[in-house]
């Protein structure tokens, strides 16, 4: 029987060898899995802080011309304007000019009757008559009585008396005078005349309506302009009235005329500030020979401003307002904020115009998130970023 060969010893050293491959493999296996683990961890931990950091646009305030201009409301008002009251009472008799009619200086445009006044001036004339007689007759008795002085027919005391009588007449004939050059003045207002060539804006009467003398019982009877030249009232803010000089251009639209547009100038202002509405009244002078425009219109006016510093605008999104006042948010050089506190100069809709309280080279934020504090980090973003982003494709990776 031949010898069998012993190989069991041989297979066991192979199975030995074979399980201590498997272990390191298996150790090198879990090794690299926590390892690989805890570098996940990692990088989701430090995207994690990296997100709880705001990301934010900022953007440098907007230096604007010197030469900028500002809209205002405005109002067109006749260069002279007379309303035409009357100086007489009575019954209108007549009038001969409607609105819109142009007159010239001096022209009849109606004429009133007063039966009372034409009585008083037959009165007033009648009463002058005797006075003039009465005086006729103490100078011609101071004369006779005179010629009688050399005989000693007359006294010295007569004589005076008899002077002093004739100027006491006398006195009464000016009086009497006086009074009636006052109702044949009267009487000549009875015709109502026009003070300057203009056009009649206004007829508030007609035949027969009752007249009384005086402009605080009633409206005018007829209003006269000069509409060859307009003014035009501006109601300026106070902070831009000395941005806006005497002699200053200014462009006007009106809504009947929307495509064209008209100059005026700057011709005076009132020097006082109205208490109720913070504004100076600027006057402008505007030229319609032509005709086109009318007294009472509104207007837009565009005002050319003369500052010395070029003045900072910021979106208006920019704009904070809580507790602390009127505040906007910027960046430091370190990425921390900053809160500064800032004055409106002049609201321009998407954007605002600041007074004071930025520098030019300041970074604000365009639109703060809430519950951003003093000194927090931020990430800067946009065109004021520092380093480029990350996408959308790159945080699904550090998530996965």
């Amino acid at each position: 029987m031949p010898p069998t060969e012993q190989r069991p010893p041989a297979s066991r050293r192979k199975l030995g060898i074979f399980g201590v491959v498997a272990v390191i493999a298996a150790g090198l296996i879990v090794a690299t899995g926590i390892r690989a683990r805890e570098e996940q961890g990692t990088r989701l931990k430090d995207w994690t802080d990296d997100q709880a950091i705001p990301s934010v646009a900022v953007a440098v305030p907007n230096a604007r011309a010197p030469s900028a201009t500002i809209d205002l409301p405005g109002r067109l008002e006749a260069y002279y304007r007379a309303p035409i009251f009357a100086r007489v009472s009575g019954y209108l008799k007549s009038w001969s000019v409607d609105i819109g009619t142009r007159v010239k200086a001096g022209q009849v445009i109606a004429e009133i009757e007063a039966p009372d006044l034409d009585q008083q001036l037959l009165q007033a004339r009648a009463d002058l008559a005797s006075q003039q007689a009465s005086a006729q007759l103490s100078e011609a008795t101071l004369n006779r009585r005179k010629t009688l002085v050399a005989s000693n027919f007359v006294s010295a005391q007569e004589i005076d008396e008899r002077t002093a009588d004739l100027s006491n007449k006398k006195a009464a004939v000016k009086s009497g005078q006086a009074n009636v050059e006052r109702l044949e003045a009267l009487a000549g207002y009875k015709r109502i005349t026009v003070p300057f060539d203009g056009v009649v804006t206004a007829r508030d009467t007609d035949v027969g309506a009752l007249i009384n003398a005086g402009g605080g019982s009633g409206p005018a009877m007829f209003v006269i302009s000069d509409i060859t030249k307009l003014r035009v009232y501006v109601n300026v803010p106070q902070s831009y009235v000395p941005a806006i000089k005497i002699g200053a251009n200014a462009i006007l639209t009106l809504p009947e005329y929307p495509n064209r547009t008209f100059q005026a100038t700057v011709e005076a202002s009132s020097q006082a500030v109205d208490v109720s509405s913070g504004t100076t009244r600027m006057q402008l002078g505007l030229d319609n020979s032509n005709g086109e425009l009318m007294p009472g219109a509104y207007a837009s006016v565009k005002l050319d401003l003369q500052r010395a510093s070029v003045p900072l605008s910021i979106p208006a999104s920019a704009l904070i307002f809580n507790g602390s006042g009127l505040r906007v948010a910027t960046v430091s050089p370190d990425d921390r904020v900053v809160f500064k506190t800032v004055t409106i100069g002049r609201d321009l809709g998407k954007e605002i115009e600041l007074a004071s309280g930025l520098l030019p080279d300041d970074r604000v934020i365009t639109a703060p998130p809430d519950g951003l504090a003093d000194g927090d980090h931020v990430r800067v973003v946009g065109g004021g970023a520092k380093a480029k982003p990350a996408t959308a494709s790159e945080k699904q990776d550090v998530k996965g």
